[in-house]
Formats: structure tokens, sequence, C-alpha cells
């Protein structure tokens, strides 16, 4: 029989917690229970962003991870809160529905397909991160003054992330290795160091720093900061290329890409049916199916790009295999089909056609929220250029899920796009409610001061009605 810790979901069999860790979870728990909530996002962030997934209490072969605790800890701060906000719009509500039915999808089918205690454990672990997760982002993001601080302090916080990153591209040492949990040296491949820094790869390094770049440059734009934004720009683009990754470059690329499309941002639904349009008339032509276009991307010269194509190629064609409740047997499809980089893919075989269903959902009702929040803005003159932004970098995210399987804290990545535009969203709403009554009132007294007035005089000829209007 396999050793204890190689059943059901792997991971370690011991605890595994570095003294500097334990000092930042401590201090994390206390900030998160006693500071207000817009400084929330502090704690969760330096978990984040500067302690390795892997740091963990294991108790009865269950893994307490430090960032699952301090979740666990804001969630329960978020349901004591009751200045927490219940600003609530139709899109923000879609989106809502459509992450936790996603979620659950992916949560359900593994329990169904392996029907076993450990699955379900493992389960419940992952509803923990991304339900968890989710929640309590949502809960710091409810406005768009939150969205800035909570950008001002991811900023200042990938500075050390990308220091490290430097620093292991040029001595091909990882610092944040020292707290246990990742490996001191970088990948090397095709002569080339991938840094990883604090994360669990190096595709998860850079594709964070690369969906963060429409967000700096929203930062930028709105003047909230200029200098951290300049910081984050830096640090971000930093990231990006230490990890010498082409799913990081193409996201990067994607998102500068989506910010120059700006001057068309009134004809998106033409520019959609004409992207659709071209990629029936490629599929015309081709030889191979359209997807095999992913196997020509190559920016880095060492890309497994082709391993890419054939992985969502061996995905539909085993569609009758993954459809009802997903599957594990995608490592008898091909050569290492089991490395399954690519989040589409990964949303399909965890949670089945309703996973990935959802998953599609969730990133559609975001992109409906921020042009209808854009629509609105576009009316008043302002704030367009928010919306817009947020739209750029859940673009980005679309972009490197064609790449990459968010499976360690870089998927904060993609909760805080999701949150930002959910929570800008029930905010603007929440702000246009507010002036109706306002402009109402305003609209009425206007009409009271121009109703006509009449004076009535009497006189041998008759009664005289003179009417005057107030000036």
């Amino acid at each position: 029989m396999p050793p204890e810790n190689y059943r059901y979901g792997g991971g370690a069999a011991q605890s595994l917690i570095h003294p500097l860790v334990a000092l930042f979870l401590i201090a994390g728990l206390i900030c998160i229970v006693c500071l207000p909530r817009k400084y929330s996002a502090l704690p969760m962030l330096w978990i984040v962003l500067l302690v390795p997934s892997s740091q963990q209490f294991c108790i009865a072969g269950l893994h307490f991870f430090v960032l699952r605790l301090i979740i666990l800890a804001g969630i329960i701060r978020a349901k004591a809160d009751p200045g927490i906000s219940g600003g609530r719009t139709r899109d923000t509500r879609e989106i809502d529905r459509a992450f936790v039915a996603c979620t659950l999808a992916q949560v359900i089918a593994p329990i169904l397909l392996f029907r076993e205690a450990q699955a379900l454990i493992y389960q419940i672990g992952y509803l923990w991160d991304w339900l968890g997760g989710y929640i309590l982002v949502r809960w710091i993001i409810q406005d768009e003054q939150d969205i800035y601080r909570l950008l001002k302090i991811m900023a200042v916080l990938l500075v050390p992330v990308a220091v490290g990153m430097c620093i292991e591209q040029k001595s091909m040492f990882n610092i944040f290795s020292m707290l246990g949990g990742l490996p001191n040296t970088p990948e090397v491949r095709m002569g080339t160091i991938r840094a990883q820094g604090v994360f669990e790869h190096s595709l998860m390094a850079g594709s964070f720093g690369a969906v963060l770049i429409p967000l700096f440059y929203l930062l930028w734009k709105e003047g909230r900061s200029k200098v951290i934004a300049s910081v984050g720009l830096i640090a971000a683009s930093t990231m990006v290329f230490a990890s010498h990754g082409s799913t990081a470059l193409l996201g990067y690329i994607g998102g500068i890409g989506a910010i120059c499309l700006w001057p068309l941002r009134k004809r998106m639904r033409q520019l959609r049916f004409l992207l659709v349009g071209a990629l029936v008339g490629l599929q015309i032509v081709m030889k191979a199916p359209v997807w095999f276009l992913i196997a020509r991307v190559d920016l880095t010269g060492g890309s497994s790009s082709y391993h890419r194509a054939e992985l969502v190629d061996q995905f539909i064609r085993h569609f009758s295999q993954w459809w009802f409740i997903g599957t594990n047997d995608n490592a008898s499809w091909g050569l290492d089909m089991f490395d399954v980089q690519n989040q589409y893919v990964n949303a399909g075989l965890a949670g089945g056609i309703i996973g990935l269903v959802f998953f599609i959902a969730t990133i559609s009702r975001g992109f409906g929220a921020v042009g209808n929040i854009r629509k609105c803005q576009a009316r008043t003159g302002h704030g367009e250029w928010v919306s817009w932004l947020l739209g750029c970098a859940l673009f980005a995210n679309v972009v490197v899920f064609f790449g990459v399987n968010f499976f360690d804290q870089s998927r904060f990545a993609y909760l805080a796009i999701i949150s930002m535009i959910a929570g800008y969203s029930a905010a603007t709403a929440e702000a246009r409610a507010r002036s109706k009554p306002v402009a109402a009132r305003a609209n009425a007294v206007e009409r009271m001061d121009r109703i006509p007035i009449c004076s009535l005089s009497v006189s041998p000829l008759g009664a005289n009605c003179i009417t005057v209007e107030k000036p």
C-alpha cells in the first residue's frame, strides 16, 4: 500500500511552518479581526504574496494551509460585520451565481467520480480555497475606493517578489525557498532561467503579474497615486519577464492590446463578430483544427505550445468521457496529457459540462457587467476608463487561461478581478440610485419656480388675470 501522504490529493505528511510565517499568520489574524474592513486587504495580501502556499499545519491527515486560516478568519469577520454592504445589481447577482455554480460543480463532480472519503475531504479544501477566497475578496472590495486601496497595497508588496525573482535570475537561487516548501533552484528550459518567486511555478508567477498590468494602469490613469502605480507596473512587468514564459507574455500583450482598443469601445459588438468570422474562416481553410493556432505561439523559444494545442484537441475528442461528471482518465489520452495547464480544460475535467459552462458564464457576465457600467458612464462622461480597464484585466485572464491552471495563490488575481467588477457594478448602481431622488427634487424645485402666478384685480370693467412667471 502507498504511504499515507500519497493517498488521494497527496500533500505533506507533517506540518511545515517557518517561524517567520507563523509570525505573519498571527499578525494577519489579529489584523483581520481588529482592523476596519477597509484595511483587511493588507493581511490577506501579505500572506498571498510573501508566503509560499505550501506552508501548513497537518493535523490528523488534514492540511490547514496558512492562506486557508486567513480565509476562515475573514469569512467569520465578514459574517459578524454589521456594516457590510448589501448593494447588489442584476450583474453582480449573475456573476456571483455563475461563480458559485462553477465552484460547486467542480467540488461535487470529483466526489461522485471517485466515491471515497478522501475525495470528499480534498474537495472540501477546494471549496474552502475558491469559494471561501471569493467571499473574502468580495467582502473586502465593495466600492471604487476599495479597488484603489487594494491595488496600492498589492503594488508595494509585489516589490519584494519582483526583487526576489531578479535575484533568482542572477544567482540561480530562490530566496523564498528559505521559508520552506519551494525548490532552491529555478527551472531551466532551453538554457533560460524561469524564475518563480513565492509561487509554485514560474507560469503562475508570470501570469499573476501579467493580468495586473491593466489594474495598475487604472491606478495611474485615475491619478490616485502615480508613484505607487508606476512601482506596481514595474514590479508586475519584472515578474512577467523574469518568469520567461510565453503564457505570461501573451497575457501581458493581451492586456496592453486591450487597453489600446479604447477608441473602438463603442464598436465591440462588431469586433466580436469579426473575430468569430475570422476563426470560422480559418477553420475552413486550415488543414488542422483552428485551435492548433496555439501550437504556433512561441515567444520565448522553449514553450510547450504544441502540448497546449494537443490538450485542447484531446479534450474535444474525448467529450463523451468528461461531459457528465468529469474524468480522471485524461492521462491516457496521449503524451503528458496528465498536465492540464489550461483553465478551460481543467474546468471541464473537474466539473463536467456544467463546470465548464458556468466557468465561461462567470467570465461572460463579467464582461457584460463591464459593458453595462461603461454605457451608463458614457452618458455621464465620467469614470468610463475605470470599467474599461477592469475589462482589460479580465481579458488578460482570458488569454492566460489558455496556458495555465491556477492551482496556488495565483488564483487570487482572478478572484480579485471578478470581485472588483462585481463590487464596482453594485457601487455605481447604488450611487445612481442615491442621485435619482436628489435629481428629482432639483427638477421639482425648478418646475415649481416656473409655475404661473395669477393676480386677480377687480375694476369697473371686470376682473383681470395677469400671469407672471417667477424668475
